[in-house]
Parts: structure tokens; sequence; C-alpha cells
């Protein structure tokens, strides 16, 4: 048996354990933590998308955590040559203590997590991103208290964000709305897990959908991989731009999260991205505070209790 654990989805930790990696990363942000459990240690980050957030938030926490983070693009590896992911995965866990590897497939990041024995993050791939549905809820928690009894409107693609969003929700037991055009919606397997619950829905109207929300989120119409389709996603999309008037649907003391990288005039208007509800540069910097949590626990044996 491996004798570590994955993140691979937000389902490998239970509530319990969501709700006490919060708490980790909280005291992180508030510059509570002073420990370095990864001292002395290697981490390896395998990069088959490029990113901004993603490598400077590991990179500099892994630093932070006492531990020398490895950049590896496809022209860095043997991947780039047709190496098996299975056979880089072995090579490496002789030779670092955990891995974070932001790629397309969901079955890469699967396969790195069998055949290696440290553990393995998700950076992100094409079905999850769980690491920045961390970064977003600890950013709900910092400007509303708690996300307990929220409601969360998701506008736009049915993309890995959004099956992300799907699983916290299922978890965590706020209500989430998705609103989606026709098409475009959630990993089926996914969000019919997270629907039994009750507590999330899939509209067609983002106005609606917005109506009452503490938090109105998007993301690019088009992501990485997808630019071909920049013209089709384009008609679709243009009714479900997050603007003030959509904006002015939610509660008056509501926040707007986005990912990032971010199109203004796109999926978000320069109004609302760079108006006072916007929280998305601790968004951003919050990235490094729940991916430092994740890697004390998952590398350096921090509790979570």
């Amino acid at each position: 048996m491996k004798p570590h654990r994955d993140f691979l989805a937000l389902t490998d930790f239970s509530a319990a354990e969501l709700r006490a990696l919060f708490r980790l990363s909280d005291a992180m942000r508030r510059g509570e933590y002073r420990k370095r459990p990864l001292e002395g240690m290697a981490f390896a980050m395998l990069f088959m998308k490029s990113s901004t957030r993603t490598r400077v938030s590991f990179e500099v926490g892994a630093w932070q955590l006492g531990a020398h983070a490895l950049f590896l693009s496809p022209r860095d590896v043997q991947l780039g040559r047709g190496e098996a992911v299975a056979d880089t995965a072995r090579v490496l866990d002789r030779m670092v203590q955990g891995m974070m590897i932001r790629t397309f497939a969901h079955a890469d990041v699967e396969e790195y997590a069998r055949h290696s024995q440290v553990p393995v993050i998700n950076g992100l791939t094409d079905l999850q991103h769980p690491c920045q549905i961390l970064a977003d809820l600890l950013t709900v928690q910092q400007h509303l208290g708690s996300f307990e009894g929220k409601t969360i409107t998701w506008i736009g693609d049915g993309n890995n964000m959004a099956n992300s969003w799907c699983d916290a929700a299922s978890l965590l037991g706020f209500t989430l709305r998705l609103a989606c055009p026709e098409g475009y919606d959630p990993d089926p397997t996914i969000l019919a897990r997270a629907t039994t619950g009750g507590n999330v829905q899939l509209l067609r109207d983002p106005h609606a959908a917005c109506d009452g929300a503490h938090v109105v989120t998007t993301d690019v119409w088009a992501s990485m991989g997808q630019e071909k389709e920049q013209a089709i996603r384009e008609r679709a999309f243009a009714p479900f731009q997050v603007n003030g008037p959509m904006m002015a649907r939610a509660r008056k003391d509501a926040i707007f999260l986005h990912c990032l990288p971010a199109h203004r005039g796109e999926e978000v208007s320069a109004e609302v991205i760079d108006g006072p509800q916007s929280r998305v540069w601790d968004e951003a910097e919050n990235r490094l505070h729940v991916q430092k949590a994740v890697m004390a626990v998952l590398m350096g044996g921090e509790p979570l209790g």
C-alpha cells in the first residue's frame, strides 16, 4: 500500500478534514504558522500546461516550508519524447518527496498517483481544479466569515472549476447554483453525484441564478486547449457575462471571484472585476496558503485535527 495520501480531487478529503485544512490555511494566511515541515525535501512540479499562479504559489510555498521545488516542463523531462507516465513517476519518486502535476487528462494524474510512492497533488486537469476551489473557499471564509449556509453561483462553462465546485458543495453542504449554456454542463457523473443532495442546481438563466447569491464566480469561456472553439463559445456564452446588472441581483454584500486569467469584456466586465465587490487578488494570494497547507499535511505530516 502507498505510504502517503494523494490530493487529486476534493473528495480525497472528508468534510471534517477539509474544514481542518481551512483552519490550517487561515493560520498560514495570518502568519501564525512558523513551522518548516518540509526542511530538506525536494518537490517536483510537472507542467504540461503553463501557469502563473500555480507555478509561483507552489514554488514559493514549498520554499517557505523548507523544500526545494523543481520546475519541470515537457522540454525538461522525457515525457516530451514519449516516455511513459508510469516510468516518469517511478523515477521521480526515488528522488523527490512529493509531486505536483498540471496537465490535460485527469487519467494522467491518476496514473502518476498509482505508480508513485510519494504524494501527488493535482495542480489542474481538464476534469478537476481542486487547489483553486480551496483558495476560493478560503476567500469566501475570509470575507464573509464562513461558507456555511451561503449561496454560491457559478456562471459559464461547466469546466474543471464547475466540477470541483460540485464536489465542494456535496462535501460541505453550501448551496451551489450552476448557470451554464445548453451543451456546456459539468461532467455528468460529478453533476449527478452532486445534485442528489438537493443543494446543487443546474440552471439556464444566469440572472436568476444570481438572485440573493453571496458569491458570484466565473471563468474564461475557452480554457487552455479550446482556443479553436473561441468563436463558437463567444456566441453561446455572450448572455452569461458577469456584469453590473447581474451582480446587482446578488446580495449587496456579495463578492465576485475569478480564478484568472480574466478576459475583460468577455466573461466579466471591467466594472465587476475591478470594482468594489471583487476579491480576485485575495483569491489569487490564497492559492499560496491552501497549497502550503496541502503540502504540509501530505508531505510534512501536519495533522488535520
